[in-house]
């Protein structure tokens, strides 16, 4: 079962993601909260796997929870509501450690597959936002490429090059001929070795160190002598 925390300074949001989540039948909304302070709050008392987090709420906004959550309780995994999809504060949610962002008028099916995706840690980015997210980052970094990361093997290498074009684990598979567990694997190792909190992240890094083109293809690195 994944447990989930709502924040959205909305009564009648919060109640229509309650109904939809409870009716997946494999999770349990465990709180709502209506502003920033109550959702920090809810999740030191609660725990929950996933929390859906609004980032305009009074008294303590979204963002500055995320980072209070965060800091506190880093594995849990927190997805942004939104109304607009260019919201500047989703870019600073992100960089924050968010793990994607939803509109709130996406299809229903989409905010529980965005749950369950979130629990298992999970890209809740489709490859078109993923790239437009990746530019943001890079354009307001403003840092010089950077060499491949160090500590990392060949095969975690080539991984992060993969999550950086987008891939979701799956494809990522059926792309190197092996398991889903085993890229999972990787990705965190990888992910462990850099510091990294979620896979956007990742993909920014495999941008700024030349594993992945302007295209968002994966660059070819010759292989290391046997």
């Amino acid at each position: 079962m994944i447990r989930v925390l709502v924040a959205d300074d909305q009564a009648l949001v919060r109640a229509g993601v309650r109904m939809l989540l409870q009716a997946a039948g494999d999770m349990e909304v465990v709180g709502e909260a209506e502003d920033g302070a109550e959702a920090v709050r809810l999740a030191e008392r609660h725990l929950p796997d996933v929390i859906l987090m609004d980032l305009r709420m009074p008294r303590v906004d979204g963002l500055e929870a995320i980072k209070r959550v965060l800091a506190a309780r880093p594995g849990i995994r927190i997805v942004v509501l939104t109304t607009f999809a260019e919201d500047a504060d989703v870019y600073a949610a992100l960089r924050a450690g968010a793990v994607g962002f939803l509109v709130k008028d996406d299809e229903p099916e989409r905010m529980v597959d965005a749950v369950r995706r979130a629990a298992t840690g999970e890209p809740l980015l489709a490859p078109s936002v993923l790239r437009r997210v990746v530019e943001r980052f890079l354009s307001a970094e403003e840092q010089a490429a950077a060499p491949p990361p160090a500590g990392l093997t060949e095969r975690e290498l080539e991984v992060l090059a993969l999550v950086g074009t987008g891939l979701s684990n799956a494809e990522i598979a059926d792309e190197l001929h092996v398991g889903v567990t085993t890229v999972k694997t990787h990705i965190g190792a990888a992910m462990d070795k850099l510091g990294l909190r979620n896979r956007i992240q990742a993909a920014v890094v495999a941008h700024r160190t030349g594993l992945v083109d302007a295209s968002f293809r994966p660059v070819r690195r010759p292989r290391p002598p046997s």
